[in-house]
C-alpha cells in the first residue's frame, strides 16, 4: 500500500468494540417488557446496524412496524446513557494507531452512527484529539453505503481519496470505500452481520485481527 497518506475506520465493529454496551441497552428493553434476555451471540452480529438490527433481533420489529419508533427512541435513550461501559478498542488496535501515527499517515473515523452518540464515544475512549477526522452519520446529507462521508473525511484530512484506505466491518463499508475511490479493507474480526460472508465483499485486502493492519498499512513496520 505504497503512497497511503491516511486510513478511515468504522467505529461500531471495526475500531471499537460496542457491542457489549448496544447489546445492554436492548436487554435492558426486552426486560422491561416481561421477556426473557437476549443472547449476546445473537445480538453482536447485527451491532453495527444501530436499533434496526438491535431491535429487529431482541424484538423481531422493522422501522415500518407501529411500535418500532417508540422501542427506538428508549433504546437511543439507554444507550446514550450508557455509552463507554464495556465499550473498549478492539484489542491491537491501540498499536495500530500508534504505528500510524509514528508514519505519519493520517487517520479518522467514518461511522453512521449520529453525532449525538458518536461524539461522546469517541471522546470517553480517548480519541478525540488525536483523530484526523470524525464523521458521523448526519455530518453529510448521505450514510454508507454511500460514498460521501469518505469523501468529507478525506476533505478534511486534506488528502487525495486515491491515497486513502477505508477499513470496515460490513458490506456497506466496503461499497462506500469503493465508491469514494478508496484502497479497502474488511474487517473480519468485526461484527459483520448476518448476510453474506466478508470473504464475498470484494475489498481489496481483509484481516481477521488488527494486529495484521500494521504491516498492511505501514510496511516500514512491518
Amino acid at each position: 500500500m505504497g503512497g497511503i497518506k491516511a486510513v478511515f475506520f468504522d467505529l461500531d465493529g471495526t475500531l471499537a468494540d460496542t457491542a457489549p454496551d448496544l447489546a445492554a441497552a436492548a436487554n435492558r428493553l426486552v426486560v422491561e417488557h416481561g421477556m426473557a434476555p437476549v443472547a449476546y451471540e445473537r445480538l453482536r452480529p447485527v451491532a453495527s446496524h444501530g436499533a434496526r438490527g438491535l431491535l429487529g433481533a431482541a424484538f423481531g420489529k422493522r422501522p415500518e412496524d407501529p411500535e418500532f419508533p417508540a422501542l427506538r427512541d428508549t433504546f437511543l435513550d439507554y444507550y446514550e446513557a450508557d455509552i463507554a461501559v464495556h465499550t473498549r478498542l478492539f484489542d491491537g488496535m491501540a498499536d495500530v494507531l500508534a504505528s500510524l501515527e509514528a508514519a505519519g499517515i493520517h487517520w479518522g473515523i467514518v461511522t453512521n452512527k449520529i453525532a449525538r452518540f458518536t461524539v461522546p464515544l469517541v471522546a470517553a475512549i480517548g480519541l478525540a484529539s488525536r483523530a484526523s477526522a470524525v464523521v458521523s452519520g448526519d455530518t453529510t446529507s448521505h450514510a454508507k453505503p454511500h460514498p460521501a462521508p469518505l469523501l468529507r473525511a478525506a476533505e478534511i484530512s486534506g488528502v487525495e481519496p486515491r491515497r486513502c484506505v477505508y477499513v470496515g466491518d460490513d458490506l456497506r463499508d466496503i461499497q462506500a470505500g469503493k465508491a469514494a475511490g478508496m484502497l479497502t479493507v474488511t474487517a473480519a474480526y468485526g461484527y459483520c452481520g448476518d448476510g453474506e460472508p466478508p470473504e464475498s465483499w470484494g475489498a481489496d485486502y481483509l484481516v481477521r485481527h488488527p494486529s495484521e493492519l500494521i504491516p498492511l498499512l505501514t510496511p516500514a513496520f512491518a
